[in-house]
């Protein structure tokens, strides 16, 4: 998700802290750049290497909120950087010095680069930290009036439809909000798939542009919102939320069946309770029907 351009402003002026050694992940804004966090101005400020998805991103970024280079490296890392260039910063941090990643807009590896990264200084027992911050799947979430207690991110849908289809019924029966990310060219396509597969009532939001000056927020049934959609030219970054599954009855025989596989590794108590929450069963219930299986 990119940043819109700003005009400059006063320049950083919290006092450089020290950096500690170590791979820092830092969240950058989707679009608003005020929204940047006075701690991932820190370790932009302070970090002994910049390394970046877009090093003219991070660039603008930085200077937008005056902040030097300083003679600082500012290194090139994405999905398609290969095995080289992740030795290097993974060598660069067990030398001790500090680096900080960024992902063109966002949180790094949420649908960003860096997961090879973070995942090679993990294993490595080396220092890793994040200065969190904005992330559109989450803006989208509270923005969208959907239950937020429980929810699914589920990256980029495929964009072929067999699998999209695929995709999206493996979804269906999910219990929580679901979120993806989609291209406004495939948006059509995919909101029609979503009515085809879990129902064209069901409720869903697409947030477009968010904390941009076109910021747009669509609610409704699946299939109001296909229509509208499909009647419409829509540009810009795009988040999509579905409501969760209306709730399917248990029946005697699932309950047993979750019960007979619980109970290989619970007590009856512990079982029932797992199994009530699972299915949405009284406990009481799922209770008597453990003893009987017990009996």
């Amino acid at each position: 998700m990119r940043q819109s351009s700003e005009p400059a402003e006063a320049p950083h002026k919290a006092a450089l802290r020290t950096i500690p050694p170590g791979l820092h992940l830092v969240s950058t804004p989707i679009g608003a750049a005020r929204d940047i966090t006075l701690r991932a101005l820190d370790v932009l400020a302070g970090a002994d290497v910049l390394v970046a998805e877009d090093t003219r991103t991070l660039r603008h970024l930085m200077e937008i909120h005056g902040i030097p280079l300083g003679g600082r490296p500012l290194i090139a890392y994405h999905d398609h950087s290969g095995e080289g260039p992740l030795q290097r910063l993974l060598a660069l941090v067990a030398e001790g010095k500090s680096l900080a990643y960024a992902s063109e807009a966002g949180t790094p590896l949420i649908s960003d680069p860096g997961f090879e990264l973070a995942r090679a200084v993990a294993a490595a027992g080396l220092p890793i930290s994040a200065a969190p911050g904005p992330c559109a799947a989450i803006c989208a979430l509270t923005l969208s009036g959907l239950p937020s207690d429980r929810f699914l991110f589920a990256g980029f849908p495929p964009a072929a439809q067999g699998a999209r289809r695929s995709f999206l019924q493996e979804l269906a029966p999910v219990q929580a909000t679901l979120i993806v990310y989609e291209s406004p060219k495939r948006l059509a396509s995919l909101l029609q798939d979503m009515a085809a597969t879990l129902g064209g009532q069901r409720q869903a939001v697409v947030c477009r542009e968010l904390t941009k000056r076109f910021e747009e927020v669509l609610r409704g049934p699946l299939e109001t919102l296909q229509a509208d959609v499909a009647a419409r030219e829509i540009k810009g970054e795009i988040v999509v939320l579905v409501d969760r599954a209306a709730p399917t009855e248990a029946s005697k025989e699932s309950i047993r069946a979750a019960l007979d596989q619980a109970l290989q590794t619970m007590s009856v108590k512990d079982a029932a309770t797992f199994v009530s929450q699972t299915l949405g069963v009284s406990r009481k219930i799922v209770y008597r029907i453990a003893l009987d299986r017990q009996g």
